[in-house]
């Protein structure tokens, strides 16, 4: 017997175990005289709260929920009439940290549920009603329905937060997508106009719509459903309902001209509308590569920059398409194609960096940290691997995340360098991987990420693409150590690190709003009327973004409470089209179309967002941030900003994150 059967087998031991007392709990309730139930709900909601920690205890919740207002889970609470539920309300309670008010919820949906299928006969609630409302808490709660990559996220994926993504699990198999399908629609785009590189929360949410455009849905929805879906999988006529690969590649074989050039143009048409990639579209890419060379770029839909890279360096394209590009790394297609689009090979010295990444020595610990990227039939290598997420990385600067880690910092940085420091990059990637070990150097000494222990992510949560994968726990690691050499100084430390840690280019100026030794806000006014003249077109004389950077910002959730500080990048300041300025920035989260409450809402397209940029109106992005660099020599008159413009800045930072602090 295997450990995960035995697992398996344990946890059902256990979950039977907690049923039993469950439904000891339960009756004992209903026995109880309505003045003495309370002396008896918490047992049952202590119990609940255990069994809804695995899929098999939400099924036995499930299995009692007819009995719960009989017994009276819900007597003398808000919870008690069902009736009077309103559905906007469910996703507060659920996220909710006070007493038993989060569980007190689940176990209110498992009676709605119960209502929903028939096992629950309610007096003022039908059947119909019952499965509207909990349709329509969905739609209101994608994000635990799909729990997003978010800073947020992350910060609360806490015991309660679990459960409840378990349960909308759970309600999401129990009944119809359907009447959320346009919500799923709208999310599907919403993610997949940022371009991440990792893509496993789309596709996850591709997989559950399947069922959809089998319902009775409109067709529109249905259409743009099966886009996403034959984008993912099958979007052409040769690679659909084929049995696996070697079929398809055995169509190819025999198909003629014309139809290898609709092959190439559909993949390529799917892909650059999506940013998803077909398995089937590597089997093409590495048809083409041995057999037909020329047609590569219709197959890439590269731009004139990208077909004068392809030609001039065909011969490395050949060979990168050769060794990394398999249907385990299909994504990396898009990579591929957006590098050359961006005209990464006129860089000389770029060249013989990736070369050497083609034979390169892998460590024994970063093997292993590989192979999980690596299908158990795959061919390719792991030096194929590690090329494939250099493709992603340099072709999609933006769309680098840190996943489940407190790690931006260290996804910034690949971003920046990859953005505007390549050969950097490739040398740090090389040594991580043939030496486990980077270096940087903090104020003239040395630093070896091998001599660390510890960084600011205790562990790293392996949700991480190829590059990340490898680089993240030396970063994190450098980073936190020259961290800690400034702690005494009385000032921010980043002031000195983010220079020496991400590159030259950083400014050298830096202002903290936060006082780093009464932790008050000191002069909020000056950090605002700084930011206008050094940042804002019309007030810091002209002066343009040359290079991101690097902020830091407070995370508020939708309520404008404080949750924690992040790092984004600024990477440019400019006019909408509607005449107002916003800055767009890069989210190290894989979804940065985040609600941080009072109305401010990043939005990532409608606004000229380029691929993986969020963006927001130059006030209220203001209005979260504690600290950023500026150039000194590069800014206009502070005494020209007006008091107005502060005061529309600070109210918003007072009532949201600045309830946390004392105002100096």
């Amino acid at each position: 017997m295997n450990t995960i059967t035995k697992r398996k087998k344990r946890m059902g031991k256990q979950t039977l175990a907690l049923k039993g007392k469950f439904e000891d709990a339960l009756d004992r309730l209903e026995q109880a005289k309505p003045f003495a139930k309370s002396l008896y709900q918490t047992d049952v909601y202590q119990l609940a709260i255990e069994l809804a920690a695995s899929y098999e205890g939400m099924r036995t919740l499930d299995e009692y929920a007819h009995r719960f207002d009989q017994a009276g889970v819900f007597l003398g609470g808000q919870w008690e009439d069902p009736s009077k539920m309103q559905p906007p309300l469910v996703g507060g309670s659920l996220r909710s940290k006070q007493g038993v008010n989060s569980i007190i919820e689940l176990l209110s949906e498992m009676r709605m549920l119960a209502i929903a299928k028939g096992n629950y006969i309610h007096e003022s609630l039908s059947k119909e009603e019952a499965t509207a409302f909990l349709n329509e808490v969905m739609a209101l709660n994608l994000d635990l329905l799909f729990p997003p990559e978010t800073e947020e996220g992350r910060i609360q994926s806490e015991d309660h937060m679990i459960r409840a993504q378990g349960l909308f699990q759970y309600l999401g198999e129990q009944l119809s997508f359907k009447a959320i399908a346009h919500q799923i629609v709208m999310e599907l785009e919403r993610l997949t106009v940022q371009r991440p590189i990792m893509t496993g929360r789309i596709i996850n949410i591709i997989n559950l719509s399947r069922q959809l455009i089998k319902s009775a849905i409109d067709e529109q929805t249905i259409e743009t459903l099966k886009k996403y879906i034959h984008g993912a999988d099958a979007p052409t006529p040769l690679s659909q309902d084929v049995e696996n690969q070697r079929e398809y590649r055995l169509r190819l074989e025999n198909a003629s001209e014309a139809e290898l050039v609709s092959e190439a143009k559909i993949f390529a048409k799917s892909m650059k509308e999506i940013g998803l990639v077909s398995p089937y579209h590597a089997v093409l890419l590495r048809f083409f590569n041995r057999k037909n060379q020329e047609k590569i770029q219709t197959a890439l839909e590269l731009s004139e920059t990208g077909i004068a890279s392809l030609n001039a360096h065909q011969q490395l394209i050949h060979d990168i398409i050769q060794i990394s590009i398999y249907p385990e790394t299909h994504q990396a297609i898009y990579g591929l194609a957006r590098m050359l689009d961006r005209g990464v090979l006129t860089q000389e010295h770029v060249l013989p960096a990736i070369r050497r990444l083609f034979d390169l020595p892998i460590h024994a610990q970063v093997r292993e940290a590989l192979t999980r990227f690596k299908g158990e039939q795959s061919a390719i290598s792991l030096n194929g691997l590690l090329i494939a997420g250099v493709m992603s990385v340099l072709g999609q600067p933006l769309g680098v995340g840190q996943g489940n880690n407190p790690t931006c910092q260290s996804a910034r940085a690949i971003s920046l360098w990859a953005q505007h420091g390549i050969g950097q990059l490739l040398e740090f990637i090389a040594r991580a991987a043939r030496d486990n070990d980077i270096d940087m150097t903090f104020e003239g000494v040395a630093i070896h990420s091998n001599l660390l222990i510890g960084g600011v992510a205790g562990e790293i949560n392996q949700d991480l693409d190829p590059i990340s994968t490898i680089l993240v726990p030396h970063l994190d690691k450098v980073y936190n150590e020259m961290m800690k050499r400034t702690l005494l100084r009385g000032e921010d430390g980043h002031k000195w690190v983010n220079p020496e840690f991400y590159g030259a280019w950083i400014p050298k100026g830096f202002i903290n709003v936060i006082d780093q030794i009464t932790l008050n806000v000191t002069n909020f006014s000056a950090f605002v009327k700084l930011f206008y003249a050094t940042h804002h077109p019309e007030y810091n004389e002209g002066y343009e973004l040359i290079y991101p950077n690097p902020v830091g910002i407070f995370i508020t959730n939708v309520h404008g409470d404080l949750l924690g500080l992040h790092a984004v990048s600024i990477q440019r300041i400019q006019k909408d089209q509607n005449g107002k300025y916003r800055i767009y920035f890069y989210n190290p989260n894989n979804d940065s179309g985040q609600n941080w409450g009072q109305g401010i809402i990043a939005s990532v397209s409608g606004f000229g967002e380029l691929e993986g940029e969020a963006s927001l109106p130059f006030h209220e992005f203001l209005s979260r941030m504690y600290a950023y660099h500026y150039n000194p020599f590069e800014q206009g008159d502070t005494y020209m900003v007006e008091d107005s413009l502060v005061e529309e800045v600070e109210l918003l930072a007072r009532e949201s994150w600045g309830k946390n602090y004392v105002w100096a």
